[in-house]
């Protein structure tokens, strides 16, 4: 599993596309095409998933359910798409997610509860990935 991060519109997506060679054969499933989908290993196909936004979806689960459901339903994600990927060695499962964490705190409370999930989100995929990127302004720098 690779996890790819950074600012808003650093060129986390350009950068996975040229990273990967990513064609139309690929599943890029992405938050900003498909909203409030949260894809389970029945919508995976091929041997490279990109899994784009992730924020978005963090997001959706933490208007819906508490934070303890939610962090145990991201786990179970989390374990879904790592069991999809190692049936088939040649699999990759690349998830890209904004990071929250910078700037001003906000002020709505439903706001707060999004950046502190995905943060604590953003831990439990690093500690599963086999590799983590931060992009900034197109370059990236390799975490893990």
């Amino acid at each position: 599993m690779h996890f790819v991060t950074g600012g808003a519109y650093n060129g986390k997506a350009k950068w996975v596309r040229t990273f990967y060679g990513v064609t139309d054969e690929h599943c890029w499933k992405s938050v900003f095409n498909e909203k409030k989908m949260l894809p389970d290993d029945s919508q995976l196909y091929g041997d490279l998933v990109v899994l784009e936004g992730v924020e978005h979806w963090i997001k959706e689960l933490t208007l819906d359910v508490d934070f303890l459901e939610c962090r145990e339903l991201w786990r179970s994600l989390l374990s879904i798409w790592q069991a999809w990927e190692t049936e088939r060695q040649e699999r990759t499962v690349v998830i890209i997610g904004t990071d929250l964490s910078k700037g001003i705190v906000p002020m709505e409370k439903e706001d707060r509860d999004w950046r502190d999930m995905t943060g604590w989100a953003y831990q439990d995929l690093t500690a599963v990935a086999d590799r983590v990127d931060v992009i900034w302004y197109g370059l990236n720098q390799k975490l893990k």
